[in-house]
């Protein structure tokens, strides 16, 4: 038997749902309730209806992220595919910016390589030597992944709608041409307070970024919001992420890019103000 496909109202309904969420800093029961627990284009349709409330309220799309792209992670979750979603300019932090605990509801952190665009990649057929040729450089990142949906109870709608399970990323400044780095071969490992809670590889990310970034790049074209030159692209994890319960520093290391940290402080910031600016996603 086919499953019935979600209406307008319960996509209405969903993207309601995760934008009351983010406002009030309580997390919602999954939306998957509402849209099915298949249906990726309802999903993408909760995500896209989300996002341009936020645009119109004044936020700014600087690229894109991609989710669920290492094995490590997908176990975590029960979910067998990536994903993807936007970023927004208020997301995007610079190493060692204090990053206010108060703005996120379920935060959970994990090492990312950015890529930076110097071209378009707007065609839905685009190849791993069309991103490395169209890359312009590469940066360290720590991805601080957030989700409105309660106790992270999701399935692929759930993140998806979601906006991937977006919170924040923080970018390190030394910006490394992508020939220079062997991405499959790359090592990461991600430290807090002295102690490595996280460790992964370049091949763990689609058996390399690239491929990734790729796979990215050929989705966004066919749903419509293609790659564009200066976009910033997260790629996807590298490793397991790690729960961030409280105030410190997370150090990331990738072999050939560098460091990059994320420093937790305690704040008073609401998240109403940050749904408000598009700083939660």
């Amino acid at each position: 038997m086919i499953a019935e496909r979600a209406t307008g109202a319960q996509i209405a309904e969903a993207a309601e749902r995760l934008r009351r969420a983010a406002a009030t800093g309580v997390p919602c029961a999954p939306v998957r309730e509402l849209i099915g627990g298949w249906d990726q284009d309802a999903a993408y349709a909760v995500q896209r209806a989300v996002l341009d409330g936020r645009l119109a309220d004044g936020a700014r799309r600087v690229g894109h992220k991609i989710g669920l792209t290492s094995p490590a992670v997908q176990r975590q979750f029960g979910v067998f595919a990536p994903d993807h979603g936007v970023l927004l300019g208020a997301m995007v932090h610079t190493d060692r910016e204090p990053l206010d605990l108060g703005r996120f509801l379920q935060p959970r952190i994990e090492a990312e390589i950015a890529f930076v665009l110097g071209k378009d990649l707007d065609w839905p057929s685009v190849t791993a030597a069309e991103v490395i040729a169209a890359t312009d450089f590469l940066l360290p990142a720590l991805e601080i992944a957030d989700s409105r949906i309660a106790g992270w109870d999701i399935r692929i709608t759930d993140t998806v709608a979601d906006n991937a399970s977006s919170g924040a990323v923080v970018l390190g400044t030394t910006p490394r041409p992508l020939a220079a780095v062997d991405l499959p071969g790359l090592g990461m490992a991600l430290d807090h307070r002295g102690e490595t809670v996280s460790t992964g590889s370049g091949a763990a990310c689609l058996g390399t970024p690239v491929a990734a970034v790729a796979w990215l790049a050929r989705e966004a074209a066919r749903r419509g919001d293609p790659l564009r030159a200066g976009d910033l692209v997260l790629s996807g994890a590298l490793g397991p992420m790690v729960p961030v319960t409280g105030p410190g520093v997370f150090r990331a290391r990738l072999d050939g890019l560098g460091e990059v940290h994320a420093d937790f402080v305690r704040g008073d910031v609401t998240h109403a103000t940050h749904a408000a600016n598009g700083s939660t996603a």
